[in-house]
């Protein structure tokens, strides 16, 4: 066991960067994936950490300026995730950044004597910043996914300004929904099964580990600087960068360098068909932050994804006439060799593009490797389903026993609940810092009440199928918690759960697509919030903060979120229309996401669409060959070998670049990792201190930039009006 006064830096130097996403759509790029027995080398992250023995006690580390603070941190991070998931499928969590940001704020504000800004300010407060910043800038996720396909598909008609109260019932049912069913959860993920079932939370524990080493006397507040300092002046540099390169996007953020060749040449054919596979590098500071989060091994495996899809498979497909490509420009023989193969439009009447036949091997890779990474893990599966039934069986029992009633079976199972507690680490937080019984079963009756109501007038979806999209975001929420299984594959995975479920029972396409989109939009959204919640709980329990007012702090977060979320959904498909047009060609924003969850929705609705023969065949293919793996490296790679796991490539990851419409962010995540890898490598001091606010810095920063980016449109003078397009393909980037 190390000292107490390890630093975080030295802990994160043996843990393995590995993890990649959470979800595709609201994609959730995680800090670390850890390796656990390296971890515990030096410190048990199963109970408490040993704080700092200057700090003084918190009494009540909830207060006003923690919360503000953390809510506009996390509103920051909350817009920035409308312009990122709309360009590239991906999200971001709000925990680190809100966590050093706040610190620098607070910290300062601390030295007045101003009352309420002023005072004392610990490690717990802090938690209660990014508790409040992720609460903040959650749920939106689901405008860059589900609810865009439906303007797309014309599931629902009119525009998103028309409707933005139908809009906001959506974010208020997954919010309160996911902080609700949540709540009791605490004690038996991060509790009761955390050390069984092997639930790290890394990004959460990385979080907290941050925040103790900030509070952590001279030496913290001087690294503590430091960060901050890097953090700021990467989100300035990411956000005027980011609203430059509007006026010059050829020059300042894509560089297409077979465009160029295909132009200093003389208009040769071979460099365009390489363009046309999105062989061009971009300058994104959020995807090179992204690659200097996840490391090496998702980078590598990220990045040998796409060039399988879009450098072999996509190719030999077009060649074969299994897909085809449409040009780009029709009336100009200079480009006559520039060609999409992305395109998700007029399926089932064409024949399709390499990225609908890779969309499916994507996903089921996806799913089949979640299900099978919980399947392998049976016995503490079986442990953890005990557990469960025990503690229904201790809760109901107390029930009859202040009502003067009896029950052996359920005093006998309640008695070996309260045994097999004795071997669990003790809760910190006593019962009156635990979220009242009274007041989750009440929210989360009254919001499946009130979902029932909402989902049926406002959606046309049956009541029974509200409840079936609730009971699937608990299911994804429980597929989630380990941080390793991506929300993708359950998001999909509810997709086709309710293309069956509406099959054959009155549906028009369009009314069973939009409830396929609506459906999978509550499920997704409220596992988002509540994993959220338990990642905040998971923080909170390391650093000793009660957990109640950590469930207060992100309350208030998702208040704002659930108005603030369709807010900038209005402002992007205002400034951008094209966002909800399938149809549109050479839009500025790519949404991916969108396109993936339209291609299902339609798949199994349409009759008319399906899924090609090939496809199908080399995804079941590709499936078992994943859960191969997943087998070899659970029961073979052990032991002396389990060292060679780490050479093993992430399949999430590679099947992740399957439904990305092109390799762009796969390289600069790629590019980002190098960096990272040489950096660390070069001086590890630095990387620790510096590395992780700078990628959060990047990331943030660009976020903003595009908000910036569509009010400039908005008010007309963008880049598209005011700019240059110099060194696009055919003036278009």
């Amino acid at each position: 066991m190390a000292s107490t006064e390890a630093r975080p830096a030295e802990v994160v130097d043996n843990m393995e960067k590995t993890s990649v996403v959470g979800k595709e759509g609201d994609e959730k790029v995680n800090i670390v994936d850890v390796d656990v027995q390296a971890i515990e080398e030096d410190l048990d992250l199963y109970v408490p950490l040993k704080m700092d023995g200057s700090i003084a006690d918190e009494h009540d580390p909830l207060t006003a300026r923690a919360v503000i603070v953390g809510i506009i941190l996390g509103s920051l991070v909350n817009a920035s995730n409308l312009y990122l998931g709309l360009k590239t499928g991906f999200t971001f969590a709000a925990s680190m950044f809100g966590a050093i940001f706040g610190y620098g704020i607070i910290k300062l504000a601390s030295k007045t004597t101003i009352p309420i800004i002023g005072g004392s300010f610990g490690p717990q407060e802090n938690s209660i910043i990014q508790a409040a910043a992720q609460g903040a800038g959650g749920i939106a996720g689901i405008f860059v996914a589900g609810i865009p396909a439906m303007y797309q598909l014309h599931a629902q008609v009119g525009v998103p300004r028309d409707q933005f109260g139908a809009i906001i019932t959506i974010t208020l049912v997954c919010s309160f929904f996911g902080l609700f069913f949540v709540a009791p959860l605490r004690k038996f993920f991060i509790i009761q099964v955390g050390r069984e079932l092997k639930l790290l939370f890394p990004t959460a524990t990385a979080v907290a580990l941050t925040i103790r080493s900030m509070h952590a006397g001279a030496t913290g507040a001087a690294e503590a600087l430091s960060k901050l300092k890097a953090l700021s002046w990467s989100f300035m540099a990411a956000l005027v960068q980011r609203v430059a390169s509007y006026y010059a996007v050829g020059i300042l953020y894509d560089w297409h360098f077979f465009t160029w060749i295909h132009i200093w040449s003389g208009y040769t054919s071979w460099a365009m068909n390489i363009e046309s596979w999105g062989w061009w590098f971009e300058w994104t500071p959020a995807f090179i932050g992204s690659g200097i989060l996840i490391g090496m091994n998702s980078a590598l495996s990220m990045f040998g994804g796409a060039v399988l899809a879009w450098a072999i498979i996509g190719p030999l497909l077009v060649h074969y006439g299994e897909c085809i490509g449409k040009r780009q420009v029709e009336d100009d023989p200079r480009w006559a060799d520039w060609y999409s193969f992305s395109s998700l439009s007029n399926l089932g009447h064409e024949t399709p593009s390499p990225r609908y036949w890779l969309l499916w091997p994507g996903v089921l890779i996806m799913v089949v490797t979640s299900i099978a990474e919980l399947f392998v893990q049976y016995k503490v599966i079986g442990y953890a389903g005990k557990v469960v039934w025990q503690k229904i069986c201790l809760n109901i029992n107390d029930v009859l026993t202040k009502h003067g009633k009896h029950s052996t079976y359920l005093a006998t199972r309640a008695e070996r609940e309260v045994k097999a507690s004795e071997n669990i680490i003790e809760d910190p937080a006593p019962p009156h810092e635990q979220v009242p019984l009274w007041l989750w079963m009440t929210g989360l009756v009254l919001t499946v009440a009130a979902a029932m109501v909402i989902f049926a007038l406002q959606w046309g979806m049956h009541p029974g199928l509200t409840v079936l999209a609730c009971v699937l975001g608990l299911a994804v929420q429980i597929g989630a918690v380990t941080d390793n299984t991506p929300l993708t594959a359950a998001s999909k995975a509810s997709q086709l759960v309710f293309g069956a479920a509406t099959k054959n029972n009155g549906f028009t396409i369009k009314d069973a697509q939009r409830v396929n989109l609506v459906a999978g939009g509550l499920a997704s959204g409220a596992a988002d919030v509540a994993f959220s919640l338990t990642s905040d709980f998971r923080t909170g329990f390391l650093l000793g903060t009660s957990p109640v007012k950590q469930w207060y702090a992100q309350g208030l977060g998702s208040i704002v979120s659930i108005f603030l979320a369709p807010g900038m959904f209005v402002l992007f498909t205002t400034a951008y229309p094209c966002i909800l047009d399938a149809e549109a060609e050479h839009c500025a924003f790519a949404v991916p996401s969108v396109s993936a969850w339209a291609a299902v929705a339609q798949a199994v609705t349409d009759p008319d669409v399906s899924i090609p023969l090939s496809s199908g065949i080399f995804s079941i293919v590709m499936a078992v060959f994943c859960v191969g793996q997943v087998i070899f490296r659970h029961f073979y790679l052990v032991g002396e070998r389990e060292k060679y796991r780490q050479y093993l490539p992430n399949w999430g990851a590679v099947a992740l670049s399957f439904v990305l419409p092109n390799p762009v962010f796969t390289t600069a995540a790629m590019f980002g990792a190098t960096v990272a890898w040489i950096w660390k490598r070069w001086n590890i001091k630095s990387f620790d201190l510096y590395g992780y606010a700078i990628a959060a810095g990047f990331i943030a920063g660009e976020g903003l930039g595009g908000v910036i980016g569509a009010a400039l449109q908005i008010g007309g003078v963008s880049g598209d009006i005011l700019g240059t397009t110099a060194g696009c393909p055919a003036g278009y980037c």
